[in-house]
C-alpha cells in the first residue's frame, strides 16, 4: 500500500503534466505571423502618411518627441527611446518587424508598450508609413 504522501505526489504531478499540455502548445503556436516578412498592405499614399501622423501625435510623440529624435519628455524614466529618424535604424528594419515593435512593444524590459488593444492593424501600418517618411532622402 502506498503512503498518501507518495499519492499525493503522483496527484500533483499529473496535474502538473495536464497543465503543461494544455498550455504550451497555446503558448507555441502564436497566431500572430513573423514579423519579418510581413509585407505593408497599405500604400504609402500622403493619405496615409498625414494618418500616421496623426496617430503618431496622439499616441508617439510624447515619448519620441516632436521631431521623432527620441527627446520627448513623457518617456519612462531611465529608458531613451529610438530616434526613428535614424538612417541606418530605418535600413535595418523591415516594414514587418517595424509593425511589430507597434503592436507589440519593445523589450527586454517593454518600456514601451504595444499598442495592440488601442490601434487597428491598419492604424499601424498608417504609423509604419509615417515613420518611413520620416527618414533621410538618401535611404528611400
Amino acid at each position: 500500500m502506498r503512503s498518501s504522501s507518495g499519492s499525493s505526489l503522483i496527484v500533483f504531478l499529473s496535474l502538473v503534466l495536464i497543465v503543461l499540455i494544455a498550455v504550451v502548445p497555446g503558448a507555441q503556436s502564436s497566431t500572430d505571423p513573423p514579423a519579418k516578412p510581413l509585407k505593408n498592405p497599405v500604400a504609402s499614399s500622403a493619405k496615409s502618411v498625414a494618418a500616421g501622423q496623426e496617430l503618431y501625435q496622439k499616441y508617439c510623440k510624447h515619448c519620441h518627441g516632436d521631431t521623432a529624435k527620441g527627446d520627448g519628455t513623457l518617456a519612462p524614466s531611465g529608458s531613451h527611446p529610438r530616434n526613428l529618424t535614424d538612417e541606418a535604424w530605418q535600413r535595418k528594419l523591415t516594414d514587418g518587424e517595424m509593425f511589430a515593435s507597434i503592436r507589440d512593444g519593445v523589450g527586454p524590459k517593454f518600456q514601451m508598450k504595444g499598442f495592440r488593444s488601442k490601434l487597428t492593424p491598419q492604424e499601424m501600418w498608417h504609423l509604419v508609413n509615417y515613420v518611413r517618411s520620416l527618414a533621410p532622402k538618401s535611404s528611400r
